[in-house]
């Protein structure tokens, strides 16, 4: 079975892995450690443990279980009551964690409750701060920091030296497929790829390198922002030349959807710019890859998941996606 290593964090990571799970491979998922907002925020200072959040929401998204647990796992309490607006998911991961000592010893647990398919790894164990440096010269701390704010984002860094989890390096060596999933690039992709020896492995890797774009920019991280300019900011930490094709949206939006988009979040649709690509040798597949799901775009998992597998089992093809 071919081997897939994707990384990535919340929302956008988990969107993909809906569809990924469906398909004949063996995934690998690879999660950012550097949430402090809301829930997990809390337990990291009452607890010292590393961030729960992300990867509490991509071991659920990879469950084979009924809807009921599920719906059980995400249940939040109500912020009036001592539990604070914590979800069931974050509490008993952070059991486990108070439990076993390590995600290491943890999470095959919680995999076990939840009859979890692929694997899923902490891209570290260590308690970690994610720093934003705006162009201002501001410096930002906490991935919540610099997700709300809209300045204009120069570099981001962690708070201190992390051990990178070893198993994502032999995951690496083992992978036919290597993908950067959608989601924030400043908190969700780039925190993977701040340790040298993390991208060397990746570049010294046989798999092919895909990315999977956004539809919208972020204000302050990728303001007017194509499809070209998410794969240069990503190779700026990664290096020149190593992503080898894009998954992009090509069909046009609701017109009034995308101007709330605007107005509330100062969000555009992320323009592909063909041509660009083609200059920067990056193979590209593009499809209508958006559904609206309670007035809000996202990626339609299944469609991009057969897109994805597609790549891993065909190549690139001049015929189709081209």
């Amino acid at each position: 079975m071919k081997k897939i290593v994707i990384f990535g964090g919340g929302s956008g990571l988990s969107q993909i892995l809906k569809g990924l799970k469906l398909f004949p491979v063996d995934i690998t998922a690879v999660v950012t450690m550097s949430d402090n907002g809301k829930s997990t925020g809390k337990l990291r200072k009452e607890y010292n443990t590393p961030a729960v959040g992300d990867i509490s929401k991509v071991l659920l998204e990879m469950a084979n279980c009924d809807n009921e647990i599920k719906e059980l796992m995400n249940y939040r309490f109500s912020k009036d009551s001592s539990l604070d607006n914590h979800s069931i998911k974050n509490l008993l991961l952070t059991a486990l964690l108070d439990l076993k000592g390590n995600f290491s010893n943890a999470i095959p647990v919680f995999e076990k409750l939840l009859n979890t398919k692929g694997n899923i790894l902490p891209l570290t164990e260590d308690n970690v701060d994610l720093v934003a440096y705006t162009k201002d010269g501001e410096k930002l701390l906490g991935e919540a920091e610099i997700t709300k704010s809209t300045k204009i984002k120069e570099r981001i860094a962690y708070s201190k030296e992390i051990t990178i989890n070893p198993r994502v390096f032999d995951a690496i060596k083992k992978a036919d497929l290597i993908i950067f999933s959608c989601g924030s690039l400043m908190t969700s992709i780039i925190p993977h790829l701040l340790n040298k020896e993390l991208n060397m492995t990746i570049n010294n890797s046989k798999a092919k390198k895909l990315y999977v774009c956004n539809m919208f920019t972020q204000p302050g991280e990728t303001d007017d922002f194509k499809v070209s300019d998410h794969i240069k900011l990503i190779e700026k930490y990664l290096g020149e030349n190593t992503i080898n094709a894009v998954i992009a949206n090509n069909k046009k939006m609701s017109s009034e959807l995308v101007k709330k988009y605007y107005k509330k979040e100062q969000k555009d649709p992320v323009i592909l710019d063909n041509k660009k690509l083609k200059d920067m040798n990056i193979y590209l597949i593009e499809d209508k890859l958006y559904k609206i799901e309670e007035n809000v775009y996202r990626h339609d998992s299944l469609k991009t998941a057969y897109l994805i597998f597609s790549y891993l089992m065909e190549g690139e093809r001049n015929d189709i996606h081209n």
